[in-house]
């Protein structure tokens, strides 16, 4: 009886050992990804799509152009929404700076 108790819970202590182990580094790996997109959008690298607020590739092949300034967009279902908004007159593109 004793020995299946002991068993038992040197399992648990392994598990609950590894289950913080992996625990942290998913938690490292998400900072990590986080901090890597400040990085790119403040590079440059990605915008935020007007539509839905999603950070985009700035090499994405979803855009608009409104004289010089370029939209980017996540899909061409935004893409869509927003140029239908636009000829609905619920947004205005914002000012050239």
């Amino acid at each position: 009886m004793w020995k299946w108790l002991v068993l038992i819970v040197a399992g648990y202590v392994l598990y609950r050992l590894f289950a913080n182990d992996i625990l942290k580094k998913k938690k490292a790996s998400e900072e990590e990804s986080a901090a890597e997109l400040q990085r790119k959008v403040a590079s440059g690298e990605m915008v935020k799509d007007p539509q839905c607020g999603a950070y985009v590739s700035v090499d994405g092949n979803i855009s608009i152009r409104d004289g010089n300034r370029i939209y980017h967009f996540c899909s061409y279902e935004c893409r869509d929404k927003y140029l239908q908004s636009l000829e609905d007159g619920a947004h205005e593109l914002p000012p050239q700076n």
